[in-house]
């Protein structure tokens, strides 16, 4: 492959946006073990929530695919590969970004609802500070 070639390829990869209208791949070769990957995203994203049982396994599918994406980039960086598998490492780490956007937003009910109980709990320790720094607090007073 000629170095601009490369540089091409690795543009696309690059490019903002460039997961629009990208397929997940149906099955995919992640750290040397096969992956229905189309099938595993569809049925975490089916769900309302991950189970917490289950959550680390997604975590971890999601740590082992970004991997797989850096390898994969190197490949088109380093190696002496044809344009042809180029252009398959391109479609196959657009496709692993896609997948990844698609199980990003997992359990951000859980977050959101732990962010807002810490709020609430905060709003309540800030009145009772104010209460006793302004002589309010009836426990106070009555000692």
């Amino acid at each position: 492959m000629k170095p601009y070639e490369r540089k091409q390829l690795l543009a696309r990869v690059d490019r903002e946006g460039a997961t629009v209208g990208a397929d997940i791949p149906d099955e995919i070769t992640v750290q040397g073990e096969r992956l229905a990957l189309a099938e595993f995203v569809f049925e975490t994203r089916s769900r309302e929530s991950v189970p917490a049982g289950e959550r680390e396994t997604v975590e971890q599918a999601k740590r082992n695919l970004r991997r797989e994406r850096i390898e994969r980039r190197q490949r088109i960086e380093e190696d002496d590969i044809s344009r042809e598998r180029g252009e398959e490492l391109v479609e196959s780490i657009i496709g692993i970004e896609r997948a990844l956007h698609a199980l990003s937003d997992l359990g951000t009910d859980d977050i959101e609802r732990e962010a807002t109980t810490s709020e609430t709990a905060d709003r309540k320790r800030w009145m009772n500070f104010l209460k006793q720094a302004l002589g309010q607090d009836s426990s106070r007073a009555r000692r």
